[in-house]
């Protein structure tokens, strides 16, 4: 059983998951802390939230903050990002005040690395199960979010900050489209009465307390049930290592290192590290 997440107050249980949140104190004032931009601070269950108007990447800014001193249960949330990027440097970016953009330093690196992105992608789907009107949620080989129909709901990207004592954390990016989504893409809070701003900033309080509870878990297995592309047909677009540029077979695994095992018709298997996967329909 997870440990509940930090905090006193009501205890959600989420449907599947089996992750318990119980809803800290959360507060909007803080105070002006300039070094990083027009910052407030704001503590949201037991997390030091940095929110900013604009920057240029909260994953940039949380990287820095690690590398002069900051440790710890630290967020950045944006409400808008000038140079926001997803997997491979592609640009990715939101009308102000929409969505959630944030990240969030996991303090330490967990070992494997990768497991950080595993509990945010979890975290987001727990927070979305108990969103009134937000689609089902489930994830997609490497690191997307996506609904039972493959719409992108979410895009998660990570990088390692070494400090300047030589210690190491996970900056764990997070895209979620809360009130807008580009076309062929999901919004998870459409369904509520609330304002755009009200929306996000109360998701951002179930994704940290789903973070919390996803703690002493088996991170590896939970990830697994929840991956919607294993046991699918998929084609993943790969740069380097096939002579075709891609590898069309059954998803049939995801090891402990993170790889995608593909079996392709030849009943060959491919462990996968990087690339882009499409879910193909069945044939008939």
């Amino acid at each position: 059983m997870p440990r509940a997440a930090r905090g006193e107050g009501d205890v959600t249980v989420v449907p599947r998951l089996n992750v318990v949140l119980c809803e800290g104190a959360s507060t909007r004032a803080g105070i002006d802390v300039s070094d990083y931009h027009d910052t407030i601070t704001t503590l949201i269950n037991g997390w030091t939230v940095h929110h900013v108007p604009t920057t240029g990447s909260t994953n940039d800014d949380l990287v820095a903050m690690y590398r002069d001193g900051v440790r710890g249960r630290h967020v950045v949330v944006a409400d808008h990002q000038r140079a926001g990027r997803g997997r491979r440097g592609r640009e990715w970016a939101a009308p102000a005040g929409e969505n959630l953009l944030m990240s969030v330093l996991i303090d330490p690196a967990p070992d494997p690395v990768h497991a950080a992105v595993w509990r945010a992608g979890l975290a987001i789907v727990a927070a979305a199960r108990i969103t009134p009107g937000a689609p089902v949620c489930t994830l997609k080989w490497p690191n997307d979010v996506v609904t039972d129909g493959d719409e992108k709901v979410a895009g998660i990207l990570s990088t390692v900050a070494v400090g300047s004592d030589a210690s190491t954390a996970v900056v764990v990016g997070c895209g979620v489209n809360i009130g807008w989504a580009p076309d062929g893409a999901a919004c998870v809070g459409r369904g509520t009465a609330a304002t755009s701003s009200e929306a996000v900033w109360a998701f951002l309080r179930n994704v940290l307390a789903a973070i919390d509870a996803l703690v002493d878990v088996d991170l590896h297995g939970m990830y697994r049930e929840e991956l919607a592309t294993l046991g699918r047909r998929v084609r993943v677009d790969i740069a380097a290592g096939n002579s075709a540029g891609h590898i069309e077979g059954r998803a049939v695994g995801i090891d402990a290192a993170g790889r995608l095992e593909v079996l392709d018709e030849c009943a060959v298997t491919h462990r996968i590290d990087v690339g882009d996967v499409i879910h193909l329909r069945p044939r008939d």
